[in-house]
């Protein structure tokens, strides 16, 4: 089924424009305009790869939704829209999963903050955003990604990668390797606090970069997106990933990077952060959140360096070297991020 095909099936006409958004990792984006309606809807090839049940997907979506609406959430949702046939979900001849999700109009991302006050306004975004959705009963989110946040596999992965990789590929990361290695038992203390359940389970959205908030043209704030890896685990892995997307300076590509850690950007995250949720924190949690920071940053380094020694096989790259230029990224983020927290 061509892609002509796909968009009929949601649209019922060929009279449309199709726009590639090229920002997302995993998935592949197109802004989609009905011209005959002169509306505009997001269409999506869910990686299949990567999200192996994709209608869990879609139904945490819709359970997200229910209750953000529930509770008089103030900003826009994003809705899954069906098919004509009344499908969320429409497989091509490859057997791969579309959906048409509605479109935000006028609206903007930023791959990096562009100012403290961004920052401040996305994490504060977020904050709602988790404050509204985790209610005193859980709802039966299910996990689309298994083993996402299991930080004993990723280690494990990584030692697994390192041992197979092809020697080229280790000499080419030799540095990288040495200083991964040395900091390999920073996520153990995560991993014993989850073990003994002393951090609670909370729904999170555990993809909290500050793209995947919309803003206006004036920056404010209109809607969170990209709902795919919400999951049942520790908020602490969405303060990690805040700070791992909004603190560096950099793309996270360069791989030339030096000082990348903006410091004042840490601090007006994590006010923005704790701005809804402070009062629901336990001590724990609130205790651990500059170690968290170390290691979703760490962790993420861990990703990138492990794809990068299996042969760059997860992450979408541009060249060769594009995997290792990320780790270098995180690890140089990581180094800044150490010197702050040791110095305050």
């Amino acid at each position: 089924m061509e892609l002509n095909d796909i968009v009929i099936q949601f649209i019922g006409t060929d009279n449309y424009d199709l726009t590639p958004i090229t920002d997302g990792l995993i998935n592949t984006t197109y802004l989609l305009e009905n011209k005959d309606q002169r509306k505009k809807f997001i269409l999506q090839k869910i990686n299949n790869h990567v999200f192996r049940q994709p209608e869990v997907i879609v139904n945490n979506h819709l359970m997200i939704n229910e209750i953000l609406k529930s509770n008089d959430y103030q900003f826009q949702i994003i809705e899954p829209i069906p098919s004509l046939t009344n499908k969320l979900l429409v497989e091509d001849s490859n057997n791969d999963p579309w959906r048409m999700l509605s479109f935000v109009e006028n609206s903007m991302t930023f791959l990096t903050a562009p100012s403290l006050q961004v920052a401040f306004e996305a994490a504060k975004t977020f904050s709602y955003f988790l404050t509204t959705i985790n209610t005193e009963k859980l709802p039966a989110i299910e996990d689309s990604l298994p083993n996402f946040l299991n930080f004993e596999k990723r280690v494990a992965d990584y030692k697994n990668a390192l041992k197979e990789a092809a020697p080229q590929l280790k000499e080419n990361a030799k540095a990288e390797i040495e200083i991964t290695n040395q900091l390999l038992s920073l996520p153990e203390h995560w991993i014993e606090m989850e073990k003994n359940n002393q951090i609670p389970k909370r729904i999170i959205h555990a993809d909290v970069k500050i793209s995947n908030i919309l803003f206006d043209q004036n920056h404010h704030p209109l809607a969170v997106i990209d709902l795919d890896t919400m999951m049942i685990s520790t908020i602490l892995y969405d303060f990690g990933t805040m700070i791992q997307s909004y603190t560096n300076t950099t793309h996270e590509d360069d791989g030339n990077a030096r000082n990348n850690f903006n410091p004042e950007m840490y601090k007006v995250v994590k006010e923005g952060f704790l701005f809804y949720l402070k009062e629901k924190l336990t001590y724990e949690e609130s205790e651990n959140l500059d170690y968290a920071a170390q290691v979703a940053i760490y962790i993420q380094e861990l990703r990138f360096l492990t794809d990068y020694l299996n042969g760059s096989v997860y992450y979408s790259t541009k060249y060769p070297e594009h995997n290792l230029d990320r780790t270098k990224n995180q690890l140089e983020l990581l180094k800044g991020l150490r010197e702050y927290l040791r110095s305050e």
